[in-house]
């Protein structure tokens, strides 16, 4: 566990020094830790620029990866992830509702003058739209007690989602479905400082929800008849893992739009590095590596010396899958970490 803390320390760092204009790494150093420069140029990109890049790349790989875990664990499905419940796809509702129906006046003013990731409207919108499926979701559970039942529901309300937007693409103009293709990228650079605080404050709270929860989610690992033999409360646990969830999956996806394959790989990754299936010491260890695989992914993303970056959606896709065809070719080892 120390190692990750040292590794996770060192790629942040990494983060912030790298990129299209070099900084020597004295001043890096001095402008994190004194918050001080002569060089205000380099000030500002530190400062404005890469720390919250960085940052935010610290919560998307703390939030998905312990949203992918407790949804693995609560359905005992090693294939499980944080979208599974539709919840991302509720987000692109919300922003489809912007891009692709609100006109080109509101398009222009949402998108080209605040920024794709930059934009209230944007944040509000996916927001209000992971809501919807959250709400849709709890009411669901309440009536349905078979998990396995609830995940296929989840996934049926995912694509019901995503075919009417695929309607709203269908019908929509060449820019705006350039515009709605652009946040489906995924973006770590758009998180402005005053957006940061809202993320961070979110993010920790959703973790919190978590680490109470690791003893359920213990129990629920050996099923649900042995929990309830524990005195625990499977419903109201269940409901609190999805409330968990959906605050982590669904602001991230409003801020930083839909970043695949993290929820799935991190918390499998963790458990063949800590051999263990306790959710106590799970938790922060999938932490500590979603935090590390973020990170190098944002590096990777921000190709160091040029001016080109790639969507951080397309390079966590390309590192994640290679894991999840590791994972189902490893039935034996799937097996084994949900019995």
């Amino acid at each position: 566990m120390i190692g990750l803390v040292v590794l996770a320390a060192f790629f942040f760092m990494v983060d912030v020094l790298l990129g299209s204009v070099r900084i020597p790494f004295s001043e890096v150093v001095s402008i994190i830790f004194s918050g001080k420069s002569e060089n205000t140029a380099w000030l500002f990109i530190i400062e404005k620029i890469r720390l919250p890049k960085a940052v935010t790349a610290v919560l998307v790989g703390c939030g998905l990866s312990v949203s992918g875990l407790q949804m693995q664990t609560l359905f005992r499905n090693p294939l499980a992830g944080p979208s599974e419940l539709g919840i991302t796809a509720g987000a692109g509702l919300g922003v489809a509702a912007v891009m692709l129906t609100a006109g080109s006046s509101t398009s222009i003013y949402a998108i080209r003058q605040l920024g794709i990731s930059g934009s209230w409207l944007i944040i509000v919108m996916a927001s209000l739209g992971s809501a919807l499926v959250l709400s849709l979701i709890l009411l669901i559970a309440g009536r349905i007690r078979d998990n396995v039942i609830l995940l296929i529901v989840g996934v049926m309300i995912g694509t019901i989602t995503i075919s009417v937007i695929s309607i709203w693409q269908y019908f929509s103009q060449p820019e705006q479905l350039q515009e709605y293709i652009m946040w489906t990228f995924g973006s770590l650079g758009g998180v402005v400082h005053y957006h940061l605080y809202v993320l961070s404050a979110v993010v920790i709270f959703g973790l919190l929800l978590a680490f109470v929860s690791s003893k359920a989610l213990n129990a629920l690992l050996l099923g649900e008849n042995y929990a309830r033999s524990m005195g625990l409360t499977v419903s109201r646990t269940r409901l609190m893992i999805m409330a968990s969830t959906s605050l982590l999956t669904g602001s991230i996806t409003a801020f930083c739009g839909p970043i695949g394959f993290i929820g799935i790989a991190i918390p499998h990754i963790t458990r063949s590095l800590l051999g263990t299936s306790d959710h106590r010491i799970l938790i922060p260890g999938t932490c500590l590596v979603g935090t590390v695989l973020m990170l190098i992914c944002d590096i990777i993303a921000q190709m160091p010396g040029t001016q080109t970056v790639l969507p951080i959606n397309v390079v966590t896709s390309l590192l994640g899958a290679p894991v999840v065809i590791w994972i189902i070719i490893s039935r034996n080892n799937m097996r084994s970490s949900f019995s």
